[in-house]
Protein backbone atom coordinates (compact mmCIF):
# COMPACT_ATOMS: atom_id res chain seq x y z
CA UNK A 1 0.00 0.00 0.00
CA UNK A 2 0.90 3.20 0.03
CA UNK A 3 2.02 3.45 3.59
CA UNK A 4 4.35 0.45 2.73
CA UNK A 5 5.82 0.65 -0.75
CA UNK A 6 8.30 -1.78 -0.06
CA UNK A 7 8.68 -5.44 0.56
CA UNK A 8 11.06 -5.69 3.33
CA UNK A 9 11.55 -9.55 3.32
CA UNK A 10 12.34 -9.49 -0.16
CA UNK A 11 14.58 -6.84 -0.10
CA UNK A 12 16.38 -8.84 3.16
CA UNK A 13 16.43 -11.88 0.57
CA UNK A 14 18.60 -9.76 -1.71
CA UNK A 15 20.78 -8.37 0.34
CA UNK A 16 21.94 -11.59 1.58
CA UNK A 17 22.18 -13.04 -2.16
CA UNK A 18 24.21 -9.87 -2.81
CA UNK A 19 26.62 -10.24 0.09
CA UNK A 20 27.45 -13.72 -1.87
CA UNK A 21 28.66 -12.20 -4.91
CA UNK A 22 32.59 -13.90 -5.17
CA UNK A 23 33.88 -10.14 -6.30
CA UNK A 24 31.67 -7.43 -4.57
CA UNK A 25 34.70 -4.40 -4.90
CA UNK A 26 33.69 -4.80 -8.37
CA UNK A 27 29.92 -3.65 -7.80
CA UNK A 28 30.93 -0.74 -4.96
CA UNK A 29 31.83 1.69 -7.47
CA UNK A 30 29.24 4.33 -6.28
CA UNK A 31 29.09 3.71 -2.77
CA UNK A 32 32.93 4.61 -2.92
CA UNK A 33 31.87 7.48 -5.10
CA UNK A 34 29.10 9.14 -2.07
CA UNK A 35 31.82 8.18 0.28
CA UNK A 36 34.74 10.27 -1.21
CA UNK A 37 32.88 13.46 -1.20
CA UNK A 38 31.90 13.47 2.22
CA UNK A 39 34.30 14.00 5.51
CA UNK A 40 34.33 13.15 9.25
CA UNK A 41 36.24 15.30 11.52
CA UNK A 42 36.26 14.63 15.83
CA UNK A 43 36.39 11.88 17.76
CA UNK A 44 33.09 9.73 18.56
CA UNK A 45 33.90 7.01 21.57
CA UNK A 46 30.74 5.04 19.82
CA UNK A 47 29.24 5.33 16.71
CA UNK A 48 26.08 3.03 15.06
CA UNK A 49 26.07 2.31 11.00
CA UNK A 50 22.73 2.33 9.96
CA UNK A 51 22.60 -0.22 6.59
CA UNK A 52 25.91 -0.89 7.09
CA UNK A 53 25.81 -3.47 4.36
CA UNK A 54 29.21 -5.21 4.12
CA UNK A 55 30.85 -2.19 5.41
CA UNK A 56 32.38 0.29 3.37
CA UNK A 57 31.96 3.27 5.56
CA UNK A 58 34.47 1.34 8.26
CA UNK A 59 37.18 1.00 5.22
CA UNK A 60 37.48 4.77 5.84
CA UNK A 61 37.14 5.54 9.22
CA UNK A 62 40.16 5.48 11.83
CA UNK A 63 40.55 4.21 15.75
CA UNK A 64 41.69 7.99 15.97
CA UNK A 65 38.44 9.06 14.74
CA UNK A 66 36.21 6.36 16.01
CA UNK A 67 36.80 4.29 19.26
CA UNK A 68 33.99 1.34 18.25
CA UNK A 69 31.82 0.82 16.07
CA UNK A 70 28.48 -0.77 15.89
CA UNK A 71 27.57 -1.81 12.26
CA UNK A 72 23.37 -2.62 11.76
CA UNK A 73 21.92 -4.40 8.70
CA UNK A 74 18.64 -6.46 7.96
CA UNK A 75 20.63 -9.18 5.75
CA UNK A 76 22.59 -11.28 8.09
CA UNK A 77 25.04 -12.38 4.97
CA UNK A 78 26.00 -8.53 4.62
CA UNK A 79 27.34 -8.66 7.97
CA UNK A 80 28.79 -11.82 8.22
CA UNK A 81 31.23 -11.11 5.21
CA UNK A 82 31.36 -7.67 6.17
CA UNK A 83 35.60 -6.45 5.24
CA UNK A 84 37.26 -5.88 8.11
CA UNK A 85 38.70 -3.18 9.93
CA UNK A 86 41.14 -1.35 12.23
CA UNK A 87 38.62 -0.54 14.53
CA UNK A 88 36.39 -2.63 16.85
CA UNK A 89 33.12 -3.34 15.82
CA UNK A 90 30.08 -5.52 16.78
CA UNK A 91 27.52 -6.37 14.29
CA UNK A 92 23.83 -6.85 14.68
CA UNK A 93 20.98 -8.10 12.62
CA UNK A 94 18.14 -5.52 13.08
CA UNK A 95 16.14 -3.19 11.04
CA UNK A 96 16.48 0.35 10.12
CA UNK A 97 12.99 1.34 11.72
CA UNK A 98 13.80 -0.66 14.81
CA UNK A 99 16.82 0.04 16.39
CA UNK A 100 17.40 -2.31 19.34
CA UNK A 101 19.34 0.33 21.13
CA UNK A 102 18.98 2.31 24.31
CA UNK A 103 18.04 6.07 24.13
CA UNK A 104 21.54 8.14 24.21
CA UNK A 105 23.78 5.67 23.60
CA UNK A 106 25.94 7.00 20.57
CA UNK A 107 27.76 9.98 19.90
CA UNK A 108 27.64 9.39 15.92
CA UNK A 109 25.30 7.39 13.78
CA UNK A 110 26.07 7.46 9.56
CA UNK A 111 23.70 5.84 6.57
CA UNK A 112 24.94 5.42 3.23
CA UNK A 113 22.41 4.38 0.41
CA UNK A 114 20.41 2.76 2.86
CA UNK A 115 17.72 4.60 4.16
CA UNK A 116 16.10 4.84 0.53
CA UNK A 117 14.36 1.32 1.11
CA UNK A 118 12.63 1.63 4.43
CA UNK A 119 8.53 2.10 4.55
CA UNK A 120 8.23 4.42 7.31
CA UNK A 121 11.54 7.01 7.13
CA UNK A 122 10.17 9.88 9.21
CA UNK A 123 10.39 6.64 11.53
CA UNK A 124 13.61 5.65 10.69
CA UNK A 125 14.61 8.96 11.34
CA UNK A 126 12.87 9.21 14.83
CA UNK A 127 15.07 5.90 16.09
CA UNK A 128 18.36 7.67 14.88
CA UNK A 129 17.56 10.98 16.94
CA UNK A 130 16.47 8.61 19.87
CA UNK A 131 19.46 6.88 20.19
CA UNK A 132 21.86 9.93 19.29
CA UNK A 133 23.46 11.10 22.95
CA UNK A 134 22.37 14.86 23.10
CA UNK A 135 24.78 16.68 20.84
CA UNK A 136 25.45 13.91 19.14
CA UNK A 137 25.25 13.88 14.97
CA UNK A 138 23.41 12.21 12.76
CA UNK A 139 25.53 12.25 8.64
CA UNK A 140 23.76 9.77 6.19
CA UNK A 141 23.15 9.95 2.34
CA UNK A 142 20.25 7.72 0.34
CA UNK A 143 19.14 8.08 -3.17
CA UNK A 144 17.29 11.36 -4.34
CA UNK A 145 13.85 11.44 -6.33
CA UNK A 146 15.76 12.31 -10.02
CA UNK A 147 18.12 8.83 -9.63
CA UNK A 148 17.51 6.93 -13.03
CA UNK A 149 15.36 9.48 -14.36
CA UNK A 150 16.02 9.11 -17.97
CA UNK A 151 15.62 5.02 -17.34
CA UNK A 152 12.09 5.43 -15.34
CA UNK A 153 10.63 7.98 -18.24
CA UNK A 154 11.71 6.03 -21.31
CA UNK A 155 10.48 3.03 -20.02
CA UNK A 156 7.07 4.03 -19.23
CA UNK A 157 6.83 6.19 -22.50
CA UNK A 158 7.61 3.18 -24.31
CA UNK A 159 4.99 1.33 -21.84
CA UNK A 160 2.54 3.73 -22.75
CA UNK A 161 2.83 3.59 -26.55
CA UNK A 162 3.19 -0.55 -27.19
CA UNK A 163 0.60 -1.46 -24.21
CA UNK A 164 -1.22 1.20 -23.29
CA UNK A 165 -0.34 1.89 -19.61
CA UNK A 166 2.86 1.57 -17.53
CA UNK A 167 4.32 0.03 -14.15
CA UNK A 168 7.14 1.33 -12.02
CA UNK A 169 10.36 -0.45 -12.81
CA UNK A 170 12.11 2.17 -10.72
CA UNK A 171 11.36 2.02 -7.04
CA UNK A 172 10.29 5.14 -5.47
CA UNK A 173 12.44 7.90 -4.20
CA UNK A 174 11.84 10.91 -1.27
CA UNK A 175 11.84 14.46 -2.49
CA UNK A 176 14.53 16.49 -1.27
CA UNK A 177 12.05 19.19 -0.70
CA UNK A 178 10.78 16.95 1.81
CA UNK A 179 13.65 16.01 3.44
CA UNK A 180 14.62 18.85 5.61
CA UNK A 181 11.07 18.97 7.37
CA UNK A 182 11.03 15.17 7.89
CA UNK A 183 14.56 15.47 10.00
CA UNK A 184 13.30 18.40 11.90
CA UNK A 185 10.32 17.03 13.02
CA UNK A 186 12.51 13.67 13.89
CA UNK A 187 13.79 16.76 16.27
CA UNK A 188 17.28 17.37 14.55
CA UNK A 189 18.54 20.76 14.24
CA UNK A 190 21.67 22.85 12.67
CA UNK A 191 20.50 21.01 9.79
CA UNK A 192 22.72 20.55 6.23
CA UNK A 193 20.96 19.34 3.64
CA UNK A 194 22.55 18.66 0.33
CA UNK A 195 22.16 17.42 -3.32
CA UNK A 196 24.92 16.21 -6.00
CA UNK A 197 24.33 14.18 -9.24
CA UNK A 198 26.50 11.09 -10.49
CA UNK A 199 26.41 10.70 -14.01
CA UNK A 200 27.73 7.92 -15.58
CA UNK A 201 27.70 7.20 -19.60
CA UNK A 202 26.64 4.17 -21.80
CA UNK A 203 26.57 3.28 -24.82
CA UNK A 204 22.45 2.49 -24.59
CA UNK A 205 19.41 1.42 -22.91
CA UNK A 206 20.56 -2.52 -23.02
CA UNK A 207 23.66 -1.33 -21.14
CA UNK A 208 22.51 0.18 -18.73
CA UNK A 209 19.86 -2.27 -18.06
CA UNK A 210 22.94 -5.16 -18.06
CA UNK A 211 25.11 -2.88 -15.89
CA UNK A 212 22.34 -1.82 -13.73
CA UNK A 213 21.24 -5.93 -13.11
CA UNK A 214 24.49 -7.17 -13.12
CA UNK A 215 26.88 -4.73 -11.44
CA UNK A 216 25.01 -2.27 -9.64
CA UNK A 217 21.95 -3.34 -8.45
CA UNK A 218 21.66 -7.08 -7.99
CA UNK A 219 25.13 -6.84 -6.46
CA UNK A 220 24.84 -4.32 -4.06
CA UNK A 221 21.18 -5.54 -3.62
CA UNK A 222 19.40 -2.54 -4.84
CA UNK A 223 16.81 -4.34 -7.34
CA UNK A 224 13.17 -3.18 -7.14
CA UNK A 225 11.13 -4.74 -4.11
CA UNK A 226 8.28 -2.24 -4.88
CA UNK A 227 4.83 -4.74 -4.21
CA UNK A 228 3.91 -3.10 -7.63
CA UNK A 229 7.19 -3.52 -9.66
CA UNK A 230 6.43 -5.54 -12.78
CA UNK A 231 8.24 -9.03 -12.85
CA UNK A 232 8.87 -8.19 -16.56
CA UNK A 233 9.67 -6.40 -20.14
CA UNK A 234 8.43 -7.32 -23.30
CA UNK A 235 11.20 -7.43 -25.80
CA UNK A 236 9.21 -4.90 -28.29
CA UNK A 237 8.92 -2.16 -25.29
CA UNK A 238 12.52 -2.88 -24.49
CA UNK A 239 13.02 -2.01 -28.22
CA UNK A 240 11.14 1.28 -27.80
CA UNK A 241 12.75 2.40 -24.65
CA UNK A 242 16.21 2.14 -26.62
CA UNK A 243 15.40 4.73 -29.17
CA UNK A 244 13.13 6.74 -26.53
CA UNK A 245 16.16 6.74 -24.36
CA UNK A 246 18.27 7.64 -27.54
CA UNK A 247 16.13 10.78 -28.39
CA UNK A 248 15.49 12.32 -25.38
CA UNK A 249 18.52 12.09 -23.78
CA UNK A 250 21.31 10.54 -26.33
CA UNK A 251 25.08 12.42 -26.13
CA UNK A 252 26.47 13.93 -29.05
CA UNK A 253 29.18 10.44 -29.18
CA UNK A 254 26.03 8.11 -29.05
CA UNK A 255 26.12 7.21 -25.61
CA UNK A 256 23.30 7.89 -23.15
CA UNK A 257 23.73 9.09 -19.35
CA UNK A 258 22.56 7.27 -15.89
CA UNK A 259 21.87 9.70 -13.27
CA UNK A 260 22.06 8.93 -9.40
CA UNK A 261 20.76 12.00 -7.22
CA UNK A 262 22.50 11.66 -4.06
CA UNK A 263 21.33 12.85 -0.97
CA UNK A 264 23.87 14.44 1.52
CA UNK A 265 22.50 15.33 5.37
CA UNK A 266 23.62 16.41 8.71
CA UNK A 267 21.61 16.30 11.82
CA UNK A 268 22.49 17.30 15.61
CA UNK A 269 20.50 16.20 18.51
CA UNK A 270 19.95 19.12 21.12
CA UNK A 271 22.55 19.73 23.70
CA UNK A 272 22.28 23.22 26.18
CA UNK A 273 25.97 24.00 24.78
CA UNK A 274 24.64 24.19 21.12
CA UNK A 275 24.43 27.83 19.84
CA UNK A 276 21.24 29.54 19.82
CA UNK A 277 19.42 31.74 17.77
CA UNK A 278 19.13 35.52 19.09
CA UNK A 279 15.90 36.57 20.57
CA UNK A 280 13.78 38.11 18.27
CA UNK A 281 14.13 41.90 17.80
CA UNK A 282 17.51 41.85 19.34
CA UNK A 283 19.33 42.49 16.14
CA UNK A 284 21.23 45.67 15.92
CA UNK A 285 21.37 46.02 11.79
CA UNK A 286 18.24 45.77 9.80
CA UNK A 287 17.57 45.05 5.98
CA UNK A 288 17.69 48.19 4.81
CA UNK A 289 21.14 48.61 5.74
CA UNK A 290 22.18 46.03 3.31
CA UNK A 291 22.27 48.74 0.94
CA UNK A 292 24.74 50.48 2.78
CA UNK A 293 27.49 48.03 3.05
CA UNK A 294 29.01 48.28 -0.36
CA UNK A 295 29.81 52.01 0.59
CA UNK A 296 31.56 50.50 3.82
CA UNK A 297 33.75 48.38 2.31
CA UNK A 298 34.85 50.86 -0.23
CA UNK A 299 35.74 52.88 3.02
CA UNK A 300 37.59 50.23 4.69
CA UNK A 301 39.56 49.58 1.40
CA UNK A 302 40.72 53.16 1.64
Amino acid sequence: GALNPFDRRLKRKQKNWAALQAEPAKCDYLREEVRGRGGLAGTFPLALDVGSGRGYIAQHLTKETVKKLIQVDIAENALKNAIESEIPMVRVVADEEFLPFKEDTFDLVVSGLSLHWVNDLPKAFREIHQVLKPDGVFIGAMFGGDTLYELRCSLQLAELEREGGFSPHVSPFTAVADLGHLLSRAGFNTLTVDTDEIQVNYPGLFEVMEDLQGKYILCMGESNCSWNRKPLLHRETMLAAAAIYQEMYGNSDGSVPATFQIYYMIGWKYHESQAKPAQRGSATVSFGDLAKIEGLLKREKK
